[in-house]
């Protein structure tokens, strides 16, 4: 069957594929090559594998150079695997956390009277307007020692001596909580707003209590948008690294941190895009997993 679309219908439908490609493809398969060089004290820090640069007889030089070292390191120290360990763990309660305030914020803007909802779907994404550092910068001074938290619970009587809470992984999570809680909020109010108020009339008019329809038909015809606003709070909360530096303590070990250590501090950058590597592999199994079950969801 020939394909009638007109020639501008084919380009834009390839534009996307071609943005992927070379903005996502290409610098990954890049940082995919450089994994498997071996670090060296030259510019840049390591030594090339697949390079033209001396022709064929050169790239087959080239490929004597092929090491697995970056990645048995990985393996070997535990420091990385506590590393992503850590971060799937602080990934997974800011998630949790961003979609327990998330979810009854989204559910109130979408119940709201329609002439107030922009104004509250404003307010919701209001942090935007401001740069992410100032924000991140702004969560030191409330939750320092002397910060403000604590000197309004000391003042209020309800603490005796400050929180330690600054340094923490508490405050990691609630700096990772309060930067993507809007990333949550608008999926899920999307799928909220959109559904059908005949479906809970119909619910109440056959005596279905209030809880009952919330947990019955609001709750379950959100679930697009609950996975939607769990995965863009998930992922890049793992490889967060702003959040981990100047929120965290010593003792915080997230794997964006560990990434940068190794590219900037150490300069080791086949183990950094091991790092790498490994960390996208893991980002994109729960993104597999949420298209396989949206083709059985079409499917049926």
């Amino acid at each position: 069957m020939r394909d009638k679309r007109t020639w501008a219908e084919r380009l834009v439908l390839r534009v996307p594929f071609l943005w992927l490609t070379l903005f996502f493809l290409v610098p990954f398969l890049i940082v995919v090559k450089i994994s498997f060089s071996q670090a060296a004290l030259s510019q840049p820090p390591y030594e090339p594998v697949l390079s033209f640069a001396d022709g064929w007889m050169g790239l087959f030089e080239k490929l004597g150079m092929f090491s697995l070292s970056s990645y048995e390191m990985l393996w070997g120290d535990s420091l990385y695997l506590d590393a992503y360990l850590s971060s799937l763990r602080l990934g997974v309660l800011a998630t949790l956390l961003t979609l327990l305030i998330g979810y009854p914020l989204a559910y109130a803007i979408a119940r709201a009277p329609e002439a107030s909802r922009p104004a509250l779907l404003m307010l919701a994404i209001a942090p935007f307007w401001t740069s992410f550092l100032i924000r991140v910068y702004a969560w030191i001074a409330i939750l320092k020692d002397e910060g403000l938290l604590n000197l309004a619970l000391m003042k209020l009587g309800l603490i005796s001596e400050p929180l330690q809470i600054f340094a923490t992984d508490w405050a990691v999570l609630i700096g990772l909580t309060y930067s993507y809680l809007p990333f949550m909020i608008l999926p899920l109010y999307n799928a909220i707003e959109r559904q059908p108020r005949e479906l809970r009339e119909a619910a109440a008019d056959l005596g279905a209590k209030p809880s009952a329809i919330f947990w019955r038909i609001t709750v379950p015809l959100s679930r697009a948008g609950i996975v939607a606003g769990c995965l863009l709070v998930f992922i890049p909360s793992i490889g967060e690294f702003v959040i981990p530096d100047l929120l965290g303590g010593s003792n915080t070990l997230m794997i964006g941190k560990s990434l940068w250590v190794e590219f900037f501090d150490n300069r080791d950058w086949p183990v950094a895009s091991a790092v790498a590597v490994v960390l996208l592999l893991l980002l994109l199994l729960p993104m597999a997993l949420y298209e396989r079950s949206q083709m059985k969801g079409e499917a049926r």
